[in-house]
């Protein structure tokens, strides 16, 4: 799914996000494998703290977002910030084209749960995994099943900005293994609202593991997602580090 008008209000509503321990996992996690320059693309990059962030710190930053109004507020901030050797790809990351390949591949903020079902997951993992070079990384988080089943479930939530007011409506379906949500945002000057509706899939992780190793990655760490240590069974999102056993021609 693509956010459209809720793309505007991401920041405020997402504000209690921890981009500095983010940006630190991740970083650490590419030097742990060498990784300390070249092409890394940040897959659903959104409005692009993360992306920004590398990039500042020496890599050479690709965007991609299925969303242009996300990608329109990336390029303000980049602007802002003076960064002119960016490039931002308005693409489905199921249709991927990257023309060239990549040092490693950055995914934050549960984009692959909106990627399902469980067909399409795998698809986007190996349209991933096919521009990786051989001992390149892939760090992606998702929501874990025990957040979809225990903490988004039937639960509606309000989070207020200083413009608007949104409604966040979940609603369980569990043989799909998925959630359906609701995003309704109402604009405090004007009463005007708008409704968003979109899938969330959960995985089981022997499922991802399984889909990682069709497509040559291996998978050799998995943390929790929020402060980055051990997993827990009440973890509600994973973030998983995958590393890619060859490069691949366009014949395999």
């Amino acid at each position: 799914m693509a956010y459209n008008e809720f793309a505007y209000f991401y920041d405020e509503f997402n504000d209690d996000a921890n981009y500095e321990a983010l940006f630190a996992a991740v970083k650490q996690r590419l030097q742990k494998y060498d990784i300390q320059d070249g092409i890394v693309v940040d897959l659903g990059c959104g409005t692009g703290d993360l992306t920004l962030m590398l990039a500042q710190a020496g890599y050479d930053m690709i965007g991609v977002d299925l969303s242009e109004e996300m990608l329109a507020v990336l390029r303000e901030k980049a602007t802002e910030l003076e960064i002119t050797d960016l490039l931002l790809l308005n693409q489905n990351l199921l249709d991927l084209d990257l023309f060239g390949t990549i040092r490693a591949a950055v995914s934050t903020f549960d984009t692959f749960n909106h990627i399902g079902p469980l067909p399409r997951f795998e698809q986007a993992i190996a349209k991933a995994a096919f521009f990786m070079e051989k001992d390149g990384v892939f760090l992606f988080d998702v929501n874990t099943p025990y957040k979809h089943k225990e903490i988004l479930a039937n639960e509606t939530f309000e989070l207020e900005s200083e413009d608007a007011r949104c409604v966040w409506s979940n609603h369980l379906e569990p043989e799909q293994q998925r959630t359906a949500i609701s995003i309704e945002m109402i604009y405090h000057d004007t009463g005007e609202s708008f409704r968003e509706e979109f899938f969330e899939y959960w995985y089981e992780l022997e499922q991802i593991r399984e889909i990682c190793s069709r497509y040559g990655l291996r998978i050799e760490e998995v943390c929790d997602g929020e402060d980055f240590g051990v997993c827990r069974p009440d973890s509600q999102r994973w973030l998983i580090t995958a590393v890619k056993e060859y490069t691949q021609t366009k014949g395999e």
